[in-house]
C-alpha cells in the first residue's frame, strides 16, 4: 500500500490526461467554428466520436490484469493521447486547404484520442485503486479529480495567452509542447510505482477478453453498479449543452454572463469533491454511498428549484441554485468514482482493470448520450410549449433520474458499506 506520495504522483497523471483533452474539446472547438468557419456539428460529431470509442476501456482493463503490467498501458495510452491530440490540431491547419483531407485527419485523429483516453485512464484508475489503502479512496478520488480540474484550467489559460495573435505554426506549437508535456510527465509520474507497490495481479497469457467480460458481469455487484454509473452520469450530463442556452432564453444572461455561469458551477463542483474528501477521510464521516445518495438528491433538489425558477419572481436566485448544483454534482461525482475504486477490488482477483474499464465505459457513453437526450428533449418540448416550461420539463425529468439512482445506490451498494473511512471493501 501506498501513501499520499503515491496518490499525489498518479495524480499528475490525471492532470496531464485533462491537460490534453481540454486542447480537443474546447480550444480545437472553437478554432473550427470561428477561424475556420465550419458547423459547430462537425466538432460536436468528432467529441461524440471520442466518448464512443472508449467503449473499448474495458479491454484496455483487460489487458492491464492479463499483462500484470499497468504502467506499461498508463505510458502507451497518453502516448496515444498525445500524438492524437497533434493530429487532430493538424487537422484544423489542413482544414484551409482540403475539407476532404482535414476531415479524414481528425476523425483518425479523434478516434486515437478516445482509444488514448481509455487505454490510460482505464489502467490509472486501476493501478490507483490497486494501491490505494481503503481509509484513502474518497481523498484518492477527490485528489486526482481536481488535479485533473486544475490541468483543465491552467492549460486551457496559458495555451489561450499564448494563441495570440493566432497563426497554425504557434497552435502547433502549443499543441507540441502541452502533449510532450504530458507524455514526459506521466513517464516519470509513474516510474517505478507499480514496482514499489507490489501490486497483486494474475498474469494470464492466454486470457481471452470476452471470458473476463463474461466473467465480471456474472457478478450481481458490478453489473447492477455498472447500470447504475450509466444512469447516474446521464442524469450527470443531461444538462451539459442546456444550461447555458436556458440561462440565455429564459433569464436574459449575455453569452459573457453565461460563460462565467459555467465557471460558477464548476466552482460549485471544486467545493463539492473538496467536501466528501476532507469529509470522509479528514473527519470520517459517512460511507462513499451516503456521499452518493446525498449528491443525488441533493442534485435532483436544486434541479427541481431551477425548473421553478423559471418564469418567477425570484430569477436573482438562479446563479446561486447553480453553484448548488455544481456542489451536489461535484459531491456525488467523486463519491461514485472512490465507490469505483473500492468496488473494483471486489469480486474475483485479477479483475481490477477489467470492472474499472467496464464502469468507465459505462461512463462515457453516458456522457455522451446524456448531453444528446438532453438537448434533443429540450427541441421537441419547444415545439409544444414557451422556453421557460420547456427547460423546466427537461430539468425535471433529469432531478427524476438523480431520485432513481439514488433509490438504485441504496440498494446497490448495501447491504456492505464499501470504503469509508473505518472499513475495508468486504466486510
Amino acid at each position: 500500500m501506498q501513501g499520499w506520495v503515491t496518490i499525489f504522483r498518479l495524480g499528475l497523471v490525471q492532470m496531464a490526461l485533462g491537460a490534453i483533452v481540454v486542447l480537443t474539446t474546447s480550444t480545437l472547438n472553437r478554432l473550427m467554428v470561428i477561424e475556420m468557419a465550419l458547423p459547430a456539428v462537425l466538432p460536436g460529431l468528432l467529441v461524440a466520436l471520442h466518448y464512443g470509442i472508449q467503449i473499448t476501456r474495458p479491454n484496455w482493463g483487460f489487458l492491464s490484469d492479463a499483462g500484470g503490467r499497468r504502467t506499461t498501458w498508463i505510458i502507451g495510452g497518453m502516448a496515444a493521447l498525445a500524438l492524437g491530440a497533434f493530429g487532430a490540431a493538424f487537422g484544423v491547419v489542413l482544414f484551409e486547404t482540403s475539407f476532404a483531407a482535414g476531415l479524414a485527419l481528425s476523425i483518425a485523429s479523434y478516434a486515437l484520442i478516445g482509444l488514448g483516453v481509455g487505454a490510460s485512464g482505464t489502467s490509472l484508475l486501476a493501478l490507483l485503486a490497486s494501491v490505494t489503502e481503503p481509509r484513502l479512496r474518497a481523498a484518492a478520488a477527490t485528489i486526482t479529480w481536481l488535479m485533473m480540474i486544475a490541468g483543465i484550467a491552467v492549460t486551457a489559460g496559458t495555451a489561450g495567452a499564448f494563441l495570440d495573435p493566432y497563426t497554425h505554426a504557434r497552435l502547433l506549437e502549443v499543441v507540441a509542447c502541452v502533449t510532450g508535456g504530458a507524455v514526459l510527465l506521466t513517464i516519470l509520474a509513474v516510474w517505478r510505482v507499480e514496482r514499489r507497490a507490489r501490486v497483486e495481479t494474475e498474469p494470464q497469457e492466454n486470457a481471452r477478453f470476452i471470458d473476463g467480460l463474461r466473467e465480471v458481469w456474472s457478478e450481481p455487484r458490478a453489473r447492477n453498479f455498472t447500470i447504475f454509473v450509466f444512469l447516474s452520469m446521464t442524469a450527470y450530463f443531461m444538462q451539459e449543452l442546456i444550461l447555458e442556452p436556458y440561462a440565455g432564453l429564459v433569464f436574459g444572461f449575455t453569452p459573457g454572463q453565461s460563460t462565467s455561469l459555467s465557471g460558477a458551477q464548476n466552482g460549485g463542483v471544486f467545493l463539492g469533491m473538496l467536501t466528501v474528501g476532507v469529509a470522509a477521510t479528514g473527519f470520517k464521516l459517512g460511507s462513499l454511498r451516503s456521499w452518493v445518495i446525498a449528491g443525488c438528491l441533493g442534485s435532483a433538489g436544486t434541479l427541481a428549484v431551477i425548473s421553478a425558477l423559471g418564469g418567477s419572481a425570484f430569477a436573482q436566485l438562479f446563479v446561486p441554485a447553480v453553484v448548488l448544483l455544481g456542489f451536489f454534482n461535484g459531491m456525488f461525482a467523486v463519491a461514485a468514482i472512490a465507490s469505483m475504486m473500492a468496488l473494483a477490488g471486489e469480486g474475483r482477483g485479477g479483475r481490477v482493470g477489467t470492472r474499472m474499464g467496464l464502469w468507465g465505459a459505462a461512463q462515457a457513453l453516458a456522457a455522451g448520450f446524456g448531453g444528446l437526450m438532453g438537448a434533443g428533449a429540450v427541441d421537441i418540448a419547444r415545439t409544444m410549449m414557451s422556453d421557460a416550461p420547456a427547460f423546466g420539463a427537461v430539468f425535471l425529468f433529469e432531478a427524476t433520474l438523480f431520485v432513481l439512482t439514488a433509490v438504485m445506490a441504496f440498494r446497490v451498494m448495501a447491504p456492505r458499506p464499501i470504503a469509508t473511512a473505518t472499513l475495508v471493501p468486504g466486510e
